[in-house]
Protein backbone atom coordinates (compact mmCIF):
# COMPACT_ATOMS: atom_id res chain seq x y z
CA UNK A 1 0.00 0.00 0.00
CA UNK A 2 0.96 3.45 -0.60
CA UNK A 3 1.88 5.96 2.22
CA UNK A 4 -0.66 8.22 1.53
CA UNK A 5 -3.48 5.70 0.80
CA UNK A 6 -2.66 4.02 4.12
CA UNK A 7 -3.62 7.94 5.66
CA UNK A 8 -6.05 9.12 3.49
CA UNK A 9 -8.01 5.38 4.90
CA UNK A 10 -7.69 6.67 8.31
CA UNK A 11 -8.63 9.82 7.45
CA UNK A 12 -12.08 9.05 5.39
CA UNK A 13 -12.83 6.53 8.61
CA UNK A 14 -11.96 9.56 11.15
CA UNK A 15 -14.50 11.97 8.48
CA UNK A 16 -17.04 9.76 9.10
CA UNK A 17 -17.24 9.46 12.98
CA UNK A 18 -16.20 13.18 13.58
CA UNK A 19 -19.31 15.40 13.02
CA UNK A 20 -18.57 18.55 10.60
CA UNK A 21 -19.59 20.96 13.26
CA UNK A 22 -17.02 19.46 15.65
CA UNK A 23 -14.62 19.54 12.52
CA UNK A 24 -15.34 23.05 10.91
CA UNK A 25 -15.31 24.71 15.17
CA UNK A 26 -11.37 24.76 14.09
CA UNK A 27 -11.60 25.50 10.68
CA UNK A 28 -10.46 21.98 9.86
CA UNK A 29 -11.07 20.72 6.28
CA UNK A 30 -9.24 17.91 4.56
CA UNK A 31 -7.58 17.79 1.61
CA UNK A 32 -7.99 15.06 -1.30
CA UNK A 33 -5.30 13.11 -2.34
CA UNK A 34 -5.45 14.03 -5.50
CA UNK A 35 -4.62 17.70 -4.72
CA UNK A 36 -2.31 16.64 -2.14
CA UNK A 37 -0.15 14.97 -4.53
CA UNK A 38 -0.17 17.80 -6.88
CA UNK A 39 0.60 20.32 -4.27
CA UNK A 40 3.91 17.84 -3.60
CA UNK A 41 5.10 18.10 -7.13
CA UNK A 42 5.05 21.90 -7.39
CA UNK A 43 8.16 21.82 -4.97
CA UNK A 44 11.86 22.23 -6.54
CA UNK A 45 13.89 19.04 -4.28
CA UNK A 46 17.79 20.22 -4.79
CA UNK A 47 19.82 17.53 -5.83
CA UNK A 48 22.95 19.23 -3.66
CA UNK A 49 20.97 18.37 -0.37
CA UNK A 50 20.49 14.98 1.41
CA UNK A 51 18.42 16.06 5.09
CA UNK A 52 15.25 18.13 4.38
CA UNK A 53 13.17 19.94 7.35
CA UNK A 54 9.73 19.99 6.34
CA UNK A 55 6.79 21.96 8.59
CA UNK A 56 3.32 21.03 8.42
CA UNK A 57 1.44 23.80 10.55
CA UNK A 58 -1.82 23.13 11.15
CA UNK A 59 -1.18 18.94 9.77
CA UNK A 60 -4.48 17.17 10.84
CA UNK A 61 -4.17 13.43 9.90
CA UNK A 62 -0.79 14.16 7.96
CA UNK A 63 -2.48 13.98 4.43
CA UNK A 64 -0.14 17.13 3.18
CA UNK A 65 3.30 15.77 4.85
CA UNK A 66 2.79 12.35 3.50
CA UNK A 67 2.00 13.00 0.01
CA UNK A 68 5.22 15.01 -0.15
CA UNK A 69 7.10 12.51 2.01
CA UNK A 70 6.00 9.77 -1.43
CA UNK A 71 7.26 11.89 -3.42
CA UNK A 72 10.83 11.77 -2.11
CA UNK A 73 10.65 8.15 -1.75
CA UNK A 74 12.13 8.43 -5.77
CA UNK A 75 14.91 11.20 -5.31
CA UNK A 76 17.72 9.20 -4.19
CA UNK A 77 19.67 12.13 -2.49
CA UNK A 78 17.50 12.80 -0.30
CA UNK A 79 18.52 10.53 2.77
CA UNK A 80 16.83 12.02 5.92
CA UNK A 81 13.76 14.28 6.60
CA UNK A 82 12.93 15.57 9.52
CA UNK A 83 9.66 16.79 9.71
CA UNK A 84 7.95 19.14 12.15
CA UNK A 85 3.73 18.81 12.43
CA UNK A 86 1.68 21.73 14.88
CA UNK A 87 -1.39 20.02 15.48
CA UNK A 88 -3.89 20.99 18.70
CA UNK A 89 -6.90 19.71 17.73
CA UNK A 90 -6.93 16.59 20.26
CA UNK A 91 -9.66 14.99 18.46
CA UNK A 92 -7.21 13.99 15.62
CA UNK A 93 -3.96 14.23 17.44
CA UNK A 94 -3.76 10.67 17.79
CA UNK A 95 -4.78 9.67 14.45
CA UNK A 96 -1.82 12.13 13.09
CA UNK A 97 0.31 10.13 15.74
CA UNK A 98 -0.89 6.91 13.97
CA UNK A 99 -0.03 7.93 10.42
CA UNK A 100 3.32 9.21 10.78
CA UNK A 101 4.49 5.62 12.61
CA UNK A 102 3.26 3.69 10.25
CA UNK A 103 4.80 6.35 7.02
CA UNK A 104 8.12 5.52 9.32
CA UNK A 105 8.37 1.94 9.26
CA UNK A 106 7.07 2.02 5.70
CA UNK A 107 9.50 4.53 4.19
CA UNK A 108 12.77 4.11 2.30
CA UNK A 109 14.00 7.08 3.94
CA UNK A 110 15.12 7.99 6.79
CA UNK A 111 12.07 10.10 8.74
CA UNK A 112 12.10 11.77 12.17
CA UNK A 113 8.65 13.61 12.98
CA UNK A 114 7.76 15.78 16.00
CA UNK A 115 4.34 16.44 16.74
CA UNK A 116 3.84 19.76 18.07
CA UNK A 117 0.50 20.62 20.23
CA UNK A 118 1.29 23.90 21.22
CA UNK A 119 -0.80 26.78 19.21
CA UNK A 120 0.79 27.50 16.01
CA UNK A 121 0.47 31.39 15.73
CA UNK A 122 0.81 31.94 19.47
CA UNK A 123 3.79 30.04 20.44
CA UNK A 124 5.76 31.79 18.06
CA UNK A 125 4.71 35.41 19.05
CA UNK A 126 7.58 36.48 20.63
CA UNK A 127 9.99 35.37 18.03
CA UNK A 128 7.87 36.65 15.02
CA UNK A 129 7.50 40.13 16.79
CA UNK A 130 11.03 40.39 18.06
CA UNK A 131 10.37 41.28 21.76
CA UNK A 132 13.52 41.99 23.74
CA UNK A 133 12.89 39.08 25.88
CA UNK A 134 13.16 36.76 23.92
CA UNK A 135 15.74 34.22 24.12
CA UNK A 136 14.36 31.85 21.54
CA UNK A 137 15.06 31.62 17.74
CA UNK A 138 11.94 30.02 15.92
CA UNK A 139 13.85 26.63 13.42
CA UNK A 140 13.88 27.46 10.04
CA UNK A 141 12.28 24.85 7.15
CA UNK A 142 13.26 23.98 4.03
CA UNK A 143 10.27 23.22 3.12
CA UNK A 144 6.39 24.35 4.21
CA UNK A 145 3.40 22.68 2.94
CA UNK A 146 -0.17 23.88 4.60
CA UNK A 147 -3.75 23.41 4.45
CA UNK A 148 -4.26 25.80 7.23
CA UNK A 149 -7.60 26.41 8.71
CA UNK A 150 -10.40 28.35 7.69
CA UNK A 151 -11.96 30.49 10.75
CA UNK A 152 -12.55 34.24 11.18
CA UNK A 153 -11.68 34.90 14.87
CA UNK A 154 -11.76 37.86 16.80
CA UNK A 155 -9.51 41.06 16.39
CA UNK A 156 -8.49 40.78 19.90
CA UNK A 157 -7.85 37.36 20.20
CA UNK A 158 -4.73 35.96 21.29
CA UNK A 159 -3.71 34.78 17.53
CA UNK A 160 -4.55 38.63 16.32
CA UNK A 161 -2.63 40.08 19.07
CA UNK A 162 0.28 38.46 18.07
CA UNK A 163 -0.06 39.36 14.24
CA UNK A 164 -0.40 43.04 14.93
CA UNK A 165 1.13 44.06 11.77
CA UNK A 166 -0.90 42.20 9.73
CA UNK A 167 -4.23 42.21 10.95
CA UNK A 168 -6.96 44.77 9.97
CA UNK A 169 -10.33 44.15 11.85
CA UNK A 170 -11.64 40.38 12.71
CA UNK A 171 -8.87 38.21 10.87
CA UNK A 172 -8.76 34.84 9.21
CA UNK A 173 -6.50 32.18 10.57
CA UNK A 174 -5.45 31.28 7.16
CA UNK A 175 -3.31 34.44 6.54
CA UNK A 176 -1.95 34.33 10.17
CA UNK A 177 -0.67 30.45 9.20
CA UNK A 178 0.58 31.62 5.58
CA UNK A 179 2.41 34.79 7.22
CA UNK A 180 3.88 32.88 10.14
CA UNK A 181 5.29 29.61 7.49
CA UNK A 182 6.71 32.33 5.63
CA UNK A 183 8.32 33.60 8.81
CA UNK A 184 9.67 29.87 9.45
CA UNK A 185 10.79 29.42 5.78
CA UNK A 186 14.66 29.49 5.15
CA UNK A 187 15.95 31.84 2.65
CA UNK A 188 15.40 30.27 -0.39
CA UNK A 189 12.56 27.94 0.98
CA UNK A 190 9.59 26.95 -0.87
CA UNK A 191 6.44 26.63 0.47
CA UNK A 192 2.97 25.41 -0.91
CA UNK A 193 -0.33 26.41 0.44
CA UNK A 194 -3.85 25.62 -0.51
CA UNK A 195 -5.54 28.88 0.37
CA UNK A 196 -9.05 30.74 0.05
CA UNK A 197 -8.36 33.56 -2.94
CA UNK A 198 -9.52 36.25 -0.78
CA UNK A 199 -6.30 37.86 0.37
CA UNK A 200 -5.29 38.49 -3.52
CA UNK A 201 -7.54 41.93 -3.22
CA UNK A 202 -9.28 44.28 -1.13
CA UNK A 203 -8.29 46.51 1.92
CA UNK A 204 -9.12 44.31 4.63
CA UNK A 205 -5.88 41.78 3.41
CA UNK A 206 -3.66 45.02 2.41
CA UNK A 207 -1.25 44.55 5.59
CA UNK A 208 -0.33 41.19 4.90
CA UNK A 209 -0.69 41.13 1.12
CA UNK A 210 2.40 43.79 1.25
CA UNK A 211 4.50 41.91 4.23
CA UNK A 212 4.08 39.00 2.49
CA UNK A 213 4.94 39.74 -1.33
CA UNK A 214 7.58 42.12 0.25
CA UNK A 215 9.17 38.94 1.79
CA UNK A 216 8.57 36.43 -1.10
CA UNK A 217 7.87 35.85 -4.52
CA UNK A 218 5.34 33.93 -6.28
CA UNK A 219 5.83 31.24 -8.76
CA UNK A 220 3.15 29.23 -8.88
CA UNK A 221 -0.98 29.68 -9.05
CA UNK A 222 -3.08 26.84 -9.43
CA UNK A 223 -7.04 27.96 -9.89
CA UNK A 224 -9.78 25.35 -9.33
CA UNK A 225 -12.52 26.43 -11.79
CA UNK A 226 -15.76 24.57 -9.68
CA UNK A 227 -15.48 26.48 -6.21
CA UNK A 228 -17.47 23.73 -5.48
CA UNK A 229 -15.57 20.41 -5.81
CA UNK A 230 -12.16 21.39 -4.04
CA UNK A 231 -13.23 19.95 -0.32
CA UNK A 232 -15.85 18.12 -2.08
CA UNK A 233 -16.23 15.71 0.39
CA UNK A 234 -16.69 18.37 3.06
CA UNK A 235 -19.20 20.69 0.64
CA UNK A 236 -17.63 23.65 1.39
CA UNK A 237 -18.37 26.57 -0.69
CA UNK A 238 -15.36 28.33 -0.45
CA UNK A 239 -13.40 30.13 -3.57
CA UNK A 240 -9.51 28.42 -3.11
CA UNK A 241 -6.27 28.46 -4.97
CA UNK A 242 -2.81 26.80 -4.47
CA UNK A 243 -0.01 28.98 -4.42
CA UNK A 244 3.59 28.41 -4.17
CA UNK A 245 5.91 30.50 -3.38
CA UNK A 246 9.76 31.23 -2.69
CA UNK A 247 11.36 32.99 0.15
CA UNK A 248 13.69 35.54 -1.56
CA UNK A 249 13.12 39.33 -3.06
CA UNK A 250 14.75 38.37 -6.33
CA UNK A 251 11.71 38.91 -8.88
CA UNK A 252 11.01 35.88 -11.37
CA UNK A 253 10.07 37.09 -15.49
CA UNK A 254 6.71 35.13 -14.87
CA UNK A 255 4.74 33.00 -12.67
CA UNK A 256 3.30 29.50 -13.85
CA UNK A 257 -0.72 29.90 -14.28
CA UNK A 258 -2.38 26.49 -13.98
CA UNK A 259 -6.24 25.56 -14.22
CA UNK A 260 -8.29 22.67 -13.03
CA UNK A 261 -11.91 21.85 -13.09
CA UNK A 262 -11.76 20.22 -9.54
CA UNK A 263 -9.59 18.77 -6.94
CA UNK A 264 -9.17 15.23 -9.42
CA UNK A 265 -8.37 15.98 -13.08
CA UNK A 266 -4.67 17.44 -12.45
CA UNK A 267 -3.79 15.57 -15.39
CA UNK A 268 -6.15 17.97 -17.35
CA UNK A 269 -4.48 21.29 -16.50
CA UNK A 270 -4.21 24.15 -18.71
CA UNK A 271 -0.82 26.25 -18.45
CA UNK A 272 -0.44 30.02 -18.85
CA UNK A 273 3.16 31.81 -18.16
CA UNK A 274 2.08 35.50 -17.03
CA UNK A 275 4.01 38.39 -16.44
CA UNK A 276 5.15 38.92 -12.79
CA UNK A 277 4.23 43.06 -12.98
CA UNK A 278 0.90 41.86 -14.76
CA UNK A 279 -0.11 39.73 -12.01
CA UNK A 280 1.02 40.99 -8.55
CA UNK A 281 0.67 44.76 -9.37
CA UNK A 282 -0.15 48.23 -7.79
CA UNK A 283 0.53 50.47 -4.83
CA UNK A 284 -1.68 47.73 -2.67
CA UNK A 285 0.45 45.02 -4.39
CA UNK A 286 -3.55 43.12 -5.48
CA UNK A 287 -2.34 39.81 -7.08
CA UNK A 288 -4.35 39.60 -10.39
CA UNK A 289 -5.32 35.64 -11.68
CA UNK A 290 -5.28 35.75 -15.06
CA UNK A 291 -5.66 32.85 -17.21
CA UNK A 292 -4.93 33.47 -20.63
CA UNK A 293 -3.04 36.35 -23.08
CA UNK A 294 -6.65 38.06 -23.52
CA UNK A 295 -7.00 38.70 -19.99
CA UNK A 296 -3.54 40.31 -19.76
CA UNK A 297 -4.86 42.25 -22.71
CA UNK A 298 -7.60 43.51 -20.54
CA UNK A 299 -5.46 44.60 -17.93
CA UNK A 300 -3.05 46.36 -20.11
CA UNK A 301 -6.15 47.87 -21.12
CA UNK A 302 -7.78 49.60 -18.49
CA UNK A 303 -4.19 50.08 -16.63
CA UNK A 304 -4.38 52.76 -19.70
CA UNK A 305 -5.47 55.39 -16.90
CA UNK A 306 -4.12 56.20 -13.88
CA UNK A 307 -7.00 57.83 -11.82
CA UNK A 308 -9.31 56.70 -9.62
CA UNK A 309 -12.76 57.41 -8.95
CA UNK A 310 -11.79 59.01 -5.14
CA UNK A 311 -8.52 60.90 -7.26
CA UNK A 312 -11.62 62.37 -9.30
CA UNK A 313 -13.91 63.59 -6.69
CA UNK A 314 -16.09 60.45 -7.11
CA UNK A 315 -16.60 57.11 -4.37
CA UNK A 316 -18.38 54.26 -4.45
CA UNK A 317 -20.36 54.11 -1.42
CA UNK A 318 -22.41 51.06 0.15
CA UNK A 319 -26.12 51.68 0.37
CA UNK A 320 -27.61 53.16 3.56
CA UNK A 321 -30.26 50.62 4.74
CA UNK A 322 -30.39 47.10 6.16
CA UNK A 323 -33.66 46.60 5.64
CA UNK A 324 -34.68 43.85 7.79
CA UNK A 325 -33.59 46.23 10.91
CA UNK A 326 -35.61 48.87 9.78
CA UNK A 327 -38.90 46.77 9.37
CA UNK A 328 -41.05 49.13 11.51
CA UNK A 329 -39.57 52.21 9.32
CA UNK A 330 -40.23 50.74 6.04
CA UNK A 331 -44.00 51.18 4.00
CA UNK A 332 -45.82 48.99 0.93
CA UNK A 333 -46.74 52.22 -0.57
CA UNK A 334 -46.30 55.90 -0.45
CA UNK A 335 -47.24 58.13 2.64
CA UNK A 336 -46.75 61.28 3.96
CA UNK A 337 -43.44 61.85 4.23
CA UNK A 338 -41.82 58.76 3.13
CA UNK A 339 -39.41 58.39 0.42
CA UNK A 340 -38.58 55.71 -2.10
CA UNK A 341 -35.96 52.76 -1.27
CA UNK A 342 -34.15 51.46 -3.57
CA UNK A 343 -33.16 48.22 -4.28
CA UNK A 344 -31.38 45.67 -6.67
CA UNK A 345 -34.59 44.94 -8.40
CA UNK A 346 -35.41 48.59 -9.39
CA UNK A 347 -32.50 48.13 -11.71
CA UNK A 348 -33.37 47.24 -14.87
CA UNK A 349 -31.97 47.41 -18.33
CA UNK A 350 -29.18 49.95 -17.81
CA UNK A 351 -32.08 52.41 -15.78
CA UNK A 352 -33.10 52.91 -12.35
CA UNK A 353 -37.16 52.02 -12.57
CA UNK A 354 -39.20 52.88 -9.79
CA UNK A 355 -42.17 51.98 -8.50
CA UNK A 356 -42.30 48.48 -9.86
CA UNK A 357 -44.84 46.98 -7.39
CA UNK A 358 -42.20 45.62 -4.55
CA UNK A 359 -43.42 45.49 -0.79
CA UNK A 360 -41.16 47.83 1.06
CA UNK A 361 -40.23 50.20 -1.69
CA UNK A 362 -40.63 53.89 0.90
CA UNK A 363 -38.99 54.26 3.92
CA UNK A 364 -40.44 56.74 6.87
CA UNK A 365 -38.10 58.15 8.78
CA UNK A 366 -35.66 61.04 9.73
CA UNK A 367 -32.41 59.21 10.81
CA UNK A 368 -30.11 61.06 8.74
CA UNK A 369 -27.65 58.12 8.40
CA UNK A 370 -30.87 55.78 6.51
CA UNK A 371 -31.20 59.31 3.80
CA UNK A 372 -28.96 60.63 0.97
CA UNK A 373 -29.28 63.72 -1.34
CA UNK A 374 -31.63 63.31 -4.15
CA UNK A 375 -28.95 63.39 -6.72
CA UNK A 376 -27.97 62.01 -9.46
CA UNK A 377 -26.03 58.47 -8.34
CA UNK A 378 -24.96 55.09 -10.51
CA UNK A 379 -26.07 52.59 -9.13
CA UNK A 380 -24.10 49.35 -9.16
CA UNK A 381 -26.03 45.07 -7.88
CA UNK A 382 -23.60 44.22 -4.70
CA UNK A 383 -24.62 40.70 -4.96
CA UNK A 384 -25.48 38.53 -8.52
CA UNK A 385 -25.88 35.02 -9.33
CA UNK A 386 -22.06 33.08 -10.13
CA UNK A 387 -23.92 31.97 -13.36
CA UNK A 388 -24.83 35.19 -14.49
CA UNK A 389 -23.24 37.10 -17.53
CA UNK A 390 -22.46 40.10 -15.79
CA UNK A 391 -20.54 40.74 -12.06
CA UNK A 392 -20.91 44.04 -12.97
CA UNK A 393 -24.92 45.08 -12.88
CA UNK A 394 -25.70 48.31 -13.38
CA UNK A 395 -28.24 51.72 -13.43
CA UNK A 396 -28.29 55.73 -14.02
CA UNK A 397 -30.09 57.09 -11.71
CA UNK A 398 -30.88 60.71 -12.37
CA UNK A 399 -32.45 62.91 -9.92
CA UNK A 400 -34.89 65.15 -11.64
CA UNK A 401 -36.76 62.50 -12.76
CA UNK A 402 -37.96 62.41 -9.42
CA UNK A 403 -38.51 65.81 -8.22
CA UNK A 404 -41.01 65.73 -5.72
CA UNK A 405 -38.43 63.81 -3.29
CA UNK A 406 -35.53 65.87 -1.72
CA UNK A 407 -34.16 62.80 -0.32
CA UNK A 408 -33.95 59.14 -1.01
CA UNK A 409 -32.59 55.79 0.30
CA UNK A 410 -30.93 52.36 -1.41
CA UNK A 411 -30.90 49.12 0.45
CA UNK A 412 -27.58 47.89 1.50
CA UNK A 413 -27.27 44.62 -0.94
CA UNK A 414 -26.62 47.73 -4.13
CA UNK A 415 -24.01 50.27 -4.39
CA UNK A 416 -23.46 53.98 -5.72
CA UNK A 417 -21.13 55.84 -7.28
CA UNK A 418 -21.47 59.78 -6.70
CA UNK A 419 -19.78 62.91 -6.21
CA UNK A 420 -19.34 65.52 -3.05
CA UNK A 421 -21.72 67.61 -5.26
CA UNK A 422 -24.34 66.68 -8.00
CA UNK A 423 -22.53 65.20 -10.85
CA UNK A 424 -23.94 66.27 -14.09
CA UNK A 425 -26.13 63.87 -16.28
CA UNK A 426 -23.51 63.09 -18.59
CA UNK A 427 -21.33 61.99 -16.06
CA UNK A 428 -23.32 59.37 -14.86
CA UNK A 429 -24.00 57.98 -18.35
CA UNK A 430 -20.10 58.31 -18.57
CA UNK A 431 -19.74 56.03 -15.35
CA UNK A 432 -22.34 53.64 -16.60
CA UNK A 433 -20.21 52.82 -20.02
CA UNK A 434 -17.02 52.18 -17.63
CA UNK A 435 -18.97 50.02 -15.56
CA UNK A 436 -21.30 48.38 -18.38
CA UNK A 437 -18.96 47.59 -20.64
CA UNK A 438 -17.37 43.82 -20.95
CA UNK A 439 -13.70 45.25 -20.37
CA UNK A 440 -14.18 46.45 -17.12
CA UNK A 441 -16.79 43.38 -16.28
CA UNK A 442 -13.93 41.15 -17.28
CA UNK A 443 -11.19 43.13 -15.46
CA UNK A 444 -13.20 42.69 -12.03
CA UNK A 445 -13.73 39.30 -12.17
CA UNK A 446 -9.86 38.97 -12.84
CA UNK A 447 -9.64 40.88 -9.49
CA UNK A 448 -12.17 39.46 -7.38
CA UNK A 449 -13.43 35.79 -7.69
CA UNK A 450 -16.76 36.61 -5.51
CA UNK A 451 -19.93 37.18 -6.72
CA UNK A 452 -19.77 40.50 -4.21
CA UNK A 453 -18.84 43.67 -5.88
CA UNK A 454 -16.96 45.00 -2.89
CA UNK A 455 -16.55 49.23 -3.05
CA UNK A 456 -13.06 49.14 -1.87
CA UNK A 457 -11.94 47.08 -4.85
CA UNK A 458 -14.06 49.76 -7.08
CA UNK A 459 -12.28 52.54 -5.78
CA UNK A 460 -8.65 51.59 -6.12
CA UNK A 461 -9.35 50.28 -9.96
CA UNK A 462 -7.81 52.63 -13.10
CA UNK A 463 -10.44 54.96 -14.45
CA UNK A 464 -10.77 57.77 -16.96
CA UNK A 465 -9.81 61.80 -16.09
CA UNK A 466 -13.11 63.62 -15.22
CA UNK A 467 -13.53 64.85 -18.94
CA UNK A 468 -13.39 61.87 -20.68
CA UNK A 469 -15.99 60.49 -18.63
CA UNK A 470 -18.23 63.39 -19.26
CA UNK A 471 -17.31 62.84 -23.10
CA UNK A 472 -18.00 58.96 -23.16
CA UNK A 473 -21.70 60.31 -21.09
CA UNK A 474 -22.67 62.02 -24.45
CA UNK A 475 -21.80 59.56 -26.69
CA UNK A 476 -23.90 57.59 -25.01
CA UNK A 477 -26.56 59.56 -24.50
CA UNK A 478 -26.33 60.26 -28.60
CA UNK A 479 -26.39 56.36 -29.38
CA UNK A 480 -29.50 55.89 -27.29
CA UNK A 481 -28.39 52.43 -26.76
CA UNK A 482 -27.68 50.83 -23.45
CA UNK A 483 -26.59 47.57 -23.96
CA UNK A 484 -22.79 46.66 -23.09
CA UNK A 485 -21.47 46.46 -26.71
CA UNK A 486 -22.23 50.14 -27.06
CA UNK A 487 -20.67 50.93 -24.15
CA UNK A 488 -17.40 48.61 -24.98
CA UNK A 489 -17.23 50.17 -28.50
CA UNK A 490 -17.38 53.92 -26.79
CA UNK A 491 -14.96 52.66 -24.08
CA UNK A 492 -12.66 51.46 -26.66
CA UNK A 493 -12.52 54.03 -28.32
CA UNK A 494 -11.26 56.51 -26.01
CA UNK A 495 -8.82 53.80 -24.75
CA UNK A 496 -7.30 53.76 -28.07
CA UNK A 497 -7.78 57.35 -28.72
CA UNK A 498 -5.56 57.65 -24.92
CA UNK A 499 -2.81 55.21 -26.35
CA UNK A 500 -1.84 57.02 -29.57
CA UNK A 501 -1.65 60.27 -28.04
CA UNK A 502 1.06 58.80 -25.83
CA UNK A 503 2.43 56.98 -28.54
CA UNK A 504 2.42 60.68 -30.01
CA UNK A 505 3.79 62.36 -27.05
CA UNK A 506 6.91 59.56 -26.86
CA UNK A 507 7.63 60.17 -30.82
CA UNK A 508 8.08 63.92 -30.04
CA UNK A 509 10.10 63.44 -27.08
CA UNK A 510 12.65 61.21 -28.85
CA UNK A 511 12.77 63.04 -31.66
CA UNK A 512 13.97 66.12 -29.82
CA UNK A 513 16.43 64.14 -27.98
Amino acid sequence: MKLIDFVINNTDKYIRTMPKAMRKKYGQFFTSKETAMFMAELFDISQNKSELKILDPGAGSGILSVALIERLQNIDNIKNINLICYENDANIIELLRTNLEWVCKHSKINLRYTINTKNYITSQAKEYNKTSNCNQISPKFDIVIGNPPYMKIPKNSDEAMSMQDICYGAPNLYFLFAAMSLFNLSANGEMVYIIPRSWTSGAYFTRFRKKFLNECTLQHIHLFVSRNKVFEKEQVLQETIIIKVKKTTETPENIEITTSQSNCDFSKLTFFSAPYDTVVSGKDSYVYLVTNSQEVEVLKLINTWNNTLPSIGLKMKTGLTVDFRNQELLRNSLESQSVPLFYSQHIQDGKVKFPIGKDNEYILTKKSGLLQENKNYLFVKRFTAKEEHRRLQCGVYLSRIYPEYKTISTQNKINFICGKDNISECTTYGLYVIFNSILYDRYYRILNGSTQVNSTEINSMPIPPIDIIEKMGKELIKTKDLSENSCEKILRSFIYEQNRRSENDINRIECAS
